[in-house]
């Protein structure tokens, strides 16, 4: 006796078997997913945010553009000075003195700045480098003075006898022997205009 055929699924012409239904999730939850498969995220990534601009700059080798720099103003001043002595007073030299801190401090605050960018490493070097130059380019002009007013070998034998001659001279107020403040006041404008520039400069380099 002949066996009738299995019934057809509508889209099995050929006789596969029907996939398993999934059953009905509850109302109003929609169609369940799929078991294996993936579910969809919430939320569609973001894009990626671009980075801050980093500090950047070369902090090692603006300290040392700064270093000659400030030798270079330092020296020039120091020859000024031994040039000028003569004609100096008091006021003049305590001028011409604070102007090269001032002025020592901006070159080098301006190539540190530059040249360094925003770190602060770089900046605080600058301060120390404009202190220096402007203590050396003082201190380092009176021996030349002497050696010019005497023989340079009496000078040489004075700085044997007395080698801190120059920073006790540089300490001391030539008008009544006591501080002379103008010495420290010109290492505050030196230290102050050397980190001021090199922050403004580094500032506005990477803005």
């Amino acid at each position: 006796m002949n066996q009738p055929p299995p019934p057809q699924h509508p889209y099995q012409p050929y006789g596969q078997p029907v996939p398993p239904q999934q059953p009905p999730g509850p109302p109003g939850y929609g169609p369940q997913p799929v078991p294996g498969a993936y579910p969809a995220p919430p939320f569609a990534p973001q894009p990626f945010a671009p980075r801050p601009p980093r500090a950047g700059g070369h902090p090692v080798g603006a300290v040392l553009l700064g270093l000659l720099a400030s030798f270079l103003v330092a020296l020039l001043y120091t020859l000024l000075n031994v040039a000028t002595y003569k004609d100096q007073t008091l006021t003049t030299a305590n001028a011409l003195y604070l102007g090269h801190a001032l002025l020592n401090g901006a070159i080098v605050g301006l190539l540190v700045g530059l040249v360094g960018g925003r770190g602060n490493g770089a900046r605080i070097g600058a301060a120390l480098i404009a202190v220096l130059g402007a203590f050396l380019g003082y201190t380092n002009s009176l021996p030349l003075v002497y050696a010019v007013e005497s023989t340079p070998t009496a000078a040489w034998d004075l700085l044997s006898y007395e080698p801190f001659f120059p920073a006790k001279a540089w300490w001391t107020s030539e008008a009544d022997g006591g501080v002379d403040w103008f010495s420290p006041l010109g290492l505050v404008l030196a230290a102050a205009a050397a980190y001021g520039l090199a922050y403004a400069m580094g500032t506005r380099r990477r803005a």
